[in-house]
């Protein structure tokens, strides 16, 4: 996740909590986001889900799809499509980087987290992801289990 700064400007807008449950990050990118203005109103009113999205490498570009944002109210003349597909940019050498990394099995991009950062622009931090099977989530689920019963334990004997 990004981190968090004591400037006003920074805000979590959406975050995809199970993105780290269904898929194992290997790696992540933060990216700038092309919006419309009634986009990025929306988003400071904190309308957005990408929950189900993904990003894909098309035709040398980076491509983010099934985002929701939701309808700018006031924007009505000029709104915007709610899932449409919006371009996420990187640079030539992190595309290609990505681009290989999705050719392989079972690799895939998952946005993680979506956020205005210190200058106030809207960046989305996308992970390159393995999707994890029910075995590996279960031994992953175990481990945060005993984790979390490790420390109950040593806060009893403290």
């Amino acid at each position: 996740m990004a981190k968090k700064n004591d400037n006003p400007n920074y805000k979590v807008i959406a975050e995809n909590r199970r993105a780290r449950h269904e898929y194992a990050i290997e790696d992540d990118l933060e990216c700038g986001v092309v919006l419309m203005g009634s986009e990025v109103k929306s988003l400071r009113q904190g309308g957005c889900n990408i929950a189900e999205s993904y990003a894909a490498v098309e035709n040398g570009e980076l491509w983010l799809v099934n985002a929701h944002i939701a309808p700018y109210e006031q924007a009505k003349t000029w709104g915007h499509e709610e899932r449409r597909r919006r371009k996420l940019l990187a640079s030539k050498k992190e595309l290609s980087r990505l681009w290989n990394a999705t050719q392989r099995k079972g690799m895939t991009l998952v946005p993680l987290v979506i956020y205005f950062n210190h200058k106030g622009l809207v960046k989305m931090k996308i992970g390159i992801a393995k999707g994890k099977q029910t075995h590996d989530k279960r031994a992953d689920e175990a481990k945060r289990d005993w984790q979390r019963q490790k420390s109950r334990l040593l806060r009893e004997k403290g």
